[in-house]
């Protein structure tokens, strides 16, 4: 799983006391380092305004109307002071950016302060933050306050700012699939579609015998159906399931993938029983785990809010996202608990290969044989980023948090596919989440990334998110 690293348009700031050659040296020296980190990048070009950088209101709309004319190609501006730099000019070039903007200054030497060489560019990043926040404009700044584009620093500040953008890229205008009705008993995973629609994020609803009707609609020995079957032989073990049930996954599989294709679905939620059991004699849990796996956020119970947060988790780590439920102490260890799930958990979150077997949940409701897909394994130690989203009042309401899957030993008689998390003050979060209202559902993913996720979030996107 890829995912696209950020291009930045570059904006260089200016002021004219300043000697010429710091800007010549910015441009190569700030482009070559995004660019050795993997990123694309834009830039005015050096003969549209004095140095190719803004110093005057004017170049500030020249440098607009560069923006305007790439809009769509680049996902945040990285706004390089090799000087001081001028604050008119530059509000007047970024007031629509309408994308995170990252304020970089160069440091100064101490060897090199006479009025020919110096900067003062850690003065000139003040300035443009106390101007842009007089205009209500939005920004990133990262410590330390100065740093030169050759360091360790500030590549770890790009990387930082990337994933702002990239989850700010993905959540701004984010489709997500919801396939069939609620479940009737999980009126936990309601939520607003008007409130998501005001925010960016468009449900497409489907009902589920759509998709029942296309997986018999599919001719056995289609290509599609061919290479779905391959692909989930090799990634599970399908040892115990039937061939009639194993082809029904597979069917599903096509399907599911057909749909996100054409209605350009970003992450689904599905309605994962009891129709789909009754009348497919399948789960679909090693199908979701799959998707997951290859970076399409699945969540299961039609929760679409755990979609939406596992896209922006996905998003900012760059890893598979899961959605798992908060379901078990851990003996008397208030820090840990067992976060679970029937089987969407991808593969590269799990100590080994899992292996599908009849839901033996379900089984008691549908009969035995009647619900293969469940995908069972363990997940593998990691730290992780958690979180879920609620709509109220018409706001976007999120909890974040961060944690570690830990060694310890999940019974092996537990069905389906968990972990251990250890989460500092395990009893306060869960005390927070429930007390706010928040859904039994969890959405994780390796790595902690909760200060870009906070950030993209809060800053940019106006959501009311709660660090716990």
């Amino acid at each position: 799983m890829a995912v696209a690293k950020t291009t930045f348009a570059l904006f260089f700031g200016n002021r004219g006391l300043f000697p010429a050659p710091l800007l010549t040296a910015a441009r190569a020296e700030v482009s070559g380092a995004l660019k050795r980190l993997g990123h694309d990048v834009l830039m005015l070009p050096q003969d549209a305004t004095r140095y190719g950088a803004v110093e005057t209101p004017r170049e500030g709309q020249l440098y607009a109307n560069f923006l305007h004319a790439n809009r769509g190609k680049f996902g945040g501006v990285v706004l390089s002071l090799p000087n001081f730099g001028d604050e008119t000019g530059a509000v007047a070039a970024l007031q629509d950016a309408a994308v995170p903007i990252l304020i970089h200054a160069y440091p100064d030497e101490l060897d090199k302060m006479s009025p020919a060489l110096r900067r003062d560019a850690f003065c000139g990043k003040l300035s443009i933050m106390d101007v842009f926040c007089q205009y209500g404009l939005p920004f990133t700044a990262l410590q330390p306050h100065a740093t030169h584009p050759a360091t360790q620093t500030f590549a770890a500040n790009i990387a930082y700012f990337d994933r702002v953008c990239r989850v700010h890229s993905a959540l701004r205008r984010m489709v997500v699939g919801s396939i069939g009705a609620r479940t009737t008993a999980f009126k936990t995973v309601r939520i607003d579609e008007l409130t998501l629609q005001k925010y960016g994020i468009t449900v497409e609803s489907l009902d589920l015998s759509a998709v029942l009707a296309r997986m018999h609609a599919l001719k056995t020995g289609d290509a599609p159906l061919l290479a779905k079957a391959q692909r989930l032989r090799e990634y599970s073990t399908f040892d115990a399931v039937p061939d009639n049930a194993f082809e029904s996954l597979v069917r599903l599989g096509v399907v599911l993938d057909q749909l996100v294709e054409e209605f350009r679905m970003d992450a689904i939620a599905i309605r994962c029983w009891l129709e789909i059991q009754q009348q497919a004699g399948i789960s679909p849990c090693v199908i979701l785990s799959e998707m997951n796996d290859r970076g399409i956020p699945a969540a299961c119970e039609v929760d679409v809010g755990s979609a939406i947060t596992m896209y922006a988790l996905h998003a900012a780590s760059g890893n598979a996202a899961a959605c798992l439920d908060w379901n078990n102490n851990y003996a008397d260890e208030p820090d840990k608990c067992i976060l679970f799930h029937c089987g969407p958990v991808p593969q590269s979150m799990m100590k080994s290969k899992g292996h599908v077997v009849d839901h033996t949940i379900l089984a008691t409701a549908c009969g035995a044989g009647c619900s293969y897909g469940c995908n069972i394994g363990r997940i593998a130690p990691t730290p992780f980023t958690f979180g879920n989203v609620l709509t109220r009042d018409g706001q976007l309401e999120f909890y974040l948090g961060q944690g570690h899957f830990t060694h310890d030993e999940v019974p092996d008689d537990f069905f389906g596919c968990a972990g251990v998390a250890q989460i500092d003050n395990l009893q306060d979060v869960l005390q927070t989440i429930g007390c706010l209202g928040h859904r039994h559902h969890v959405s994780v993913t390796p790595g902690h990334v909760l200060s870009p996720v906070h950030e993209a979030m809060t800053k940019y996107l106006g959501y009311h998110v709660r660090p716990v």
